[in-house]
């Protein structure tokens, strides 16, 4: 591909800024919640189609999948899929913006509008590339991330049929603006949701001898879990339990037969969560029966950390020094974080790179944290991301 094609790539990018944040402001005046995407797919399929490209819907229910063919393909050619999530979260905005959500307790507080309006500006210029393309893209719109319920679906569906790698995106509210961290291994934290119900004896709450009392149990298991992070992991392998609701009994003088507790655990290697998930078990059953009591431990949701290949990794930190320049670009522990994103079902499947591009800026509001009723985005990020992923897909093919 010749030098100036790449060089024309950011007036490509300028022409569509406008179309770029209306399309980015309409999603976001019209939220829809996991698996509720009817709209957002709707409005992502016409546009795919009016593209040329080969488009399916209801995979997982509201999720969409467009094909792009390159014309300069040939056999044994390699596609390429890049990612997009669709959801809102279930959260009252309190911004005072134009494009304020329109919808009661539905609001895009994670930057999934940015998302999809990204990639869907991301075909609009490769579809216009196509005779050039030396291999496949495969636009994926997922639905449902925010309940870790929409990528492995997709995956069953076919939506990672035909696909040799990956590549996506986040938008960081707490990132600086211009900044672009691309780095190899583990960035996202898996995500798993834990329920216990401690079993003890009920009783009257003046004679505890008498008793097993549940909520004393539920407190000794509360701290005695925190030593599998300060005795039991390394600390250059971070990981996260939190034990964040506990709920028992119902009068000041009766002592429960049971304490339900709920909480998170978070790790950052498949190694790593698979010990934790044993040993939080183990010490929860243990404790409990110390104490004259039971434990029975249930895992919902769970989610494998984001593993970052080796070399697509290199691909798009290529595109992201190309976009931003070295000074911006950062391959440091701050890309990580805690937070998990089930694109690690899609790493898990091929190879591929998750990176995050920074949307923070203090003047424009855009300084709340994901998931906050005012967060925000600095929409001068929005035409930063499209041109990584632009960039790294024509390397890719190239």
């Amino acid at each position: 591909m010749a030098v100036s094609n790449f060089d024309s790539l950011k007036a490509e990018i300028d022409e569509r800024v406008p179309d770029l944040v209306a399309m980015r402001r309409d999603l976001h005046e019209h939220p829809e919640l996991a698996f509720e995407e009817v709209r957002t797919s709707s409005i992502v399929a016409q546009r795919l189609r009016a593209l040329g490209l080969e488009v399916q819907t209801n995979i997982a229910k509201t999720g969409v999948v467009g094909l792009l063919r390159g014309n300069a393909s040939t056999p044994g050619t390699k596609t390429l899929g890049i990612r997009a999530d669709m959801d809102a979260l279930p959260i009252h905005e309190l911004n005072e913006i134009d494009y304020r959500s329109t919808v009661d307790g539905k609001m895009h507080a994670c930057g999934h509008d940015g998302h999809t309006s990204i990639l869907l500006t991301v075909a609009d210029i490769l579809s216009k590339r196509r005779a050039e393309l030396s291999g496949n893209v495969k636009f994926i719109f997922q639905p449902a991330e925010e309940v870790i319920g929409g990528a492995a679906p997709m995956i069953t569906d076919g939506a990672l049929e035909g696909v040799d790698n990956i590549i996506g995106l986040h938008l960081i509210s707490n990132y600086a603006l211009g900044r672009v961290g691309v780095r190899s291994g583990a960035v996202f934290a898996s995500a798993d949701t834990l329920e216990m119900t401690v079993h003890g004896k009920g009783g009257h709450a003046a004679s505890p001898h008498e008793a097993v009392d549940p909520i004393v149990i539920a407190a000794y298991i509360t701290t005695t879990l925190q030593t599998l992070i300060s005795r039991e992991t390394s600390p250059f392998s971070p990981a996260v339990i939190t034990i964040a609701s506990i709920h028992a009994g119902s009068a000041f003088n009766i002592i429960p037969e049971d304490a339900i507790m709920k909480g998170t655990m978070r790790a950052f290697s498949n190694e790593q969560r698979e010990y934790l998930l044993r040993r939080i078990q183990e010490v929860a059953q243990g404790v409990a029966a110390a104490m004259g009591g039971s434990c029975t431990v249930n895992w919902f949701d769970g989610c494998p950390p984001c593993i970052n290949d080796p070399a697509m990794t290199e691909v798009v930190h290529k595109a992201a020094l190309a976009t931003v320049g070295e000074q911006a670009v950062d391959e440091s522990e701050e890309v990580m974080t805690t937070g998990s994103d089930d694109m690690a079902c899609f790493l898990n499947a091929v190879p591929g790179c998750y990176f995050i591009v920074g949307a923070h800026n203090e003047a424009k509001e855009a300084k709340y944290p994901h998931h906050h009723p005012r967060f925000n985005i600095d929409e001068d990020a929005l035409p930063v991301a499209v041109e990584v992923l632009t960039r790294a897909t024509l390397d890719f093919l190239q």
